[in-house]
């Protein structure tokens, strides 16, 4: 579990910045100007090049992928932390994983300017690469009911190579150990592509009222301290968030947690209001009348923590069904960051229902045909006081390590 350096400079003043992994907004501190960086689709990183000056280099690909892998079997979910990189294109004349070479290696993002040679395309999508990554340790097979990948971190990272009486990694400077030369050949022969790749600095400016936003550097949303307005950079543009938060206890409050509320379509089960969550969950409860009325919500962490409390997180907010008084607006008290997008939390819906399904007998037969649509998101933030140890919120009976979550920087 550990995140991987990118060197870059500030778009401002061009001073030397250092990123984490995950690491999205930029405050220079030489210029002070706040920057959020973007990408379409995913980011391409390169790893340093040690080759002549006269080599024509090769970059080939690998898929960097990290994230939680749950999978839903009718023994229960199984939830695995996953941190991989492997090959973009099956070849056999190279590596087939970086190793540890993204964590020891200082990156640099692949742009025009960084580097030179021909950028390789891929050829297999990010699951392919990332299910030939896990057959390789094996393991009993299982029939597996749903499987679900979240939070993950996905970037393309480039390998520099090049030919001189045989491949070289340029990365060490030496030749690769020998494969038969028809194979060896083929790498200079494989379809290259346009590395120029936009890579865009959004103003970290309130759209609303011009103000500074706020945020860590790997928040997904930033927020404006002056009119209290959440704002996600979405391209070269900064999107309004629904936001708000639970006004109960405020002033014995000292953190809000981030989470999304979800409204969604279910089909294949009766999933509408809190009274069907009392049936399938088979909660030890009287159906009170206004329950039928009463509308269902997901819920979901809008923040990482380790897979198992994560899905715990997920099922128990989901279960609890927090209701107000709700105030349109975050808090202006301490926030813990929204680093998980509503898309992936949009991916634990069904692992939700598969938790806390019951009986168990009918998770094999239901579960397959269940299909959940999300609808609309809104975040909210929840109120936690701090004890020693954990955060803990009394009314729905909740508490989350500290150092869980000073950890989760890493996931």
């Amino acid at each position: 579990m550990t995140a991987f350096i990118v060197e870059h400079q500030c778009p401002q003043c061009g001073a030397p910045a250092r990123l984490q992994e995950a690491d999205r907004l930029i405050r220079c501190p030489y210029c002070r100007v706040g920057s959020y960086l973007t990408t379409p689709g995913h980011f391409r990183y390169v790893l340093p090049s040690r080759a002549p000056e006269n080599a024509d280099l090769i970059w080939f690909p690998y898929w960097r992928l990290k994230g939680m892998l749950f999978t839903c079997t009718a023994g229960g979910i199984q939830e695995r932390f996953v941190d991989v990189s492997y090959q973009a294109i099956s070849m056999a004349a190279v590596p087939p994983s970086l190793g540890f070479r993204s964590q020891t290696q200082k990156l640099r993002f692949a742009l025009p300017d960084n580097c030179r040679g021909a950028f390789l395309r891929p050829r297999m999508e990010p699951r392919q690469s990332l299910q030939l990554a896990l057959n390789q340790f094996g393991g009993p097979k299982i029939r597996t009911l749903h499987q679900e990948y979240i939070g993950e971190t996905l970037s393309l990272i480039y390998a520099p190579f090049y030919y001189k009486h045989g491949l070289y990694d340029a990365l060490l400077n030496e030749p690769l150990p020998m494969t038969d030369s028809e194979t060896q050949g083929d790498l200079g022969r494989l379809p290259a592509e346009d590395a120029r790749w936009p890579l865009e600095f959004v103003p970290t400016l309130c759209p609303s009222c011009g103000w500074d936003l706020d945020g860590s550097g790997d928040s997904l949303v930033l927020t404006c301290p002056n009119c209290q307005r959440i704002w996600q950079p979405r391209g070269a543009d900064l999107k309004e968030v629904r936001a708000a938060h639970q006004t109960e206890n405020d002033d014995r409050t000292d953190i809000y947690l981030p989470f999304w509320r979800i409204r969604a379509q279910v089909s294949g089960a009766d999933l509408d209001t809190y009274a069907d969550l009392v049936k399938l969950a088979n909660l030890p409860k009287v159906i009170r009348p206004g329950w039928e009325k009463r509308q269902f919500y997901f819920w979901s962490p809008a923040f990482k923590v380790r897979p198992r409390r994560f899905l715990g997180l997920a099922t128990g907010m989901t279960l609890a069904q927090p209701e107000g008084p709700w105030q349109p607006r975050p808090p202006r008290g301490e926030t813990y960051p929204v680093n998980l997008p509503p898309s992936e939390a949009a991916q634990t819906l069904k692992l939700s229902v598969a938790r806390f399904l019951r009986p168990r007998q009918k998770l094999v037969s239901l579960l397959p045909g269940i299909q959940v649509r999300p609808r609309s998101f809104v975040l909210v933030y929840i109120p936690f006081r701090k004890g020693h140890h954990e955060l803990i919120n009394d009314r729905l009976k909740l508490a989350l390590s500290k150092n869980m979550l000073s950890l989760a920087h890493n996931l």
